[in-house]
């Protein structure tokens, strides 16, 4: 079976919105609930982060989304049994968005076995180095179907972007900036040079760019660039202060672009 990434990228090659969550934000069971509403309402692909308590790379909503979803209850296991069902009613792809710990912790061949188990189609495991993933893991994720999404920024080298275009199956996950993530840094903001940089390479996988994504304007001007944006923070503030989960995610998305 091809994995649902590739079939997205193969039908829909613009404008595709994903958006991330943490698992077990704002409340314990809500996981399947966000996926299932943000579906319905447009979303290309959905990012579900795990929690970790020591999240480096994250912003500051980010990085109390997961202190909230982690005195909740979440955990690795709880989320796979979150989503034992999931594909009944969801058909668009499913990423993991998290920590090497947590995977290492839970046994990196068991958590690949249950996420093919459930339906996963990839991971963003940001602190798996390259050389590390290909050396040890590589034949696991193939086993189980998984792309493995790597990350360039505006400080990767051409070398190192070619290397990870080679060794990437699904898409490129391009960090508008440095800084961690967190909404609020306005479009004229963003490093245009890189962008039309890394266009001018013609890599073989298609680009999604995150990172201070959060709203109409900056997403339309990513997708300018790339085949569509990534979404988390400003999701997550909109899952905080809605207070109808169904409400919150219909109107987010709206907010970002018209639902097709």
């Amino acid at each position: 079976m091809q994995n649902r990434i590739n079939t997205l990228f193969e039908t829909k090659k613009r404008d595709i919105l994903s958006v991330y969550f943490t698992a077990g934000f704002p409340r314990l069971n809500d996981t399947a609930e966000i996926i299932q509403e943000l579906e319905k309402n447009g979303v290309g692909l959905i990012e579900i982060g795990i929690p970790f308590s020591d999240p480096t790379a994250d912003g500051p909503t980010i990085q109390r989304s997961s202190e909230t979803a982690l005195k909740n209850g979440m955990n690795v296991k709880l989320l796979f049994d979150q989503l034992r069902n999931i594909r009944e009613t969801v058909k668009i792809p499913l990423i993991m968005m998290g920590y090497i710990n947590p995977v290492l912790q839970f046994g990196v061949e068991d958590f690949c076995k249950k996420c093919h188990e459930v339906g996963i189609d990839g991971l963003i495991l940001p602190d798996l180095p390259l050389e590390e993933f290909e050396s040890h893991y590589k034949e696991i994720f193939q086993r189980n179907n998984l792309h493995n999404i790597l990350l360039i920024t505006p400080q990767t080298s051409e070398a190192r972007i070619r290397q990870i275009d080679e060794a990437s199956g699904g898409f490129i996950y391009m960090v508008s900036s440095a800084a961690t993530t967190g909404a609020g840094k306005k479009v004229e903001d963003f490093h245009r040079d890189y962008f039309e940089r890394i266009q001018q390479m013609n890599l073989k996988n298609p680009r999604l760019i995150g990172f201070g994504i959060s709203d109409r304007a900056t997403f339309a001007n990513a997708c300018h660039y790339a085949s569509g944006a990534i979404i988390g923070s400003a999701f997550i503030k909109a899952l905080q202060t809605g207070a109808m989960l169904k409400d919150s995610i219909q109107e987010f998305v709206k907010s970002i672009r018209d639902t097709e």
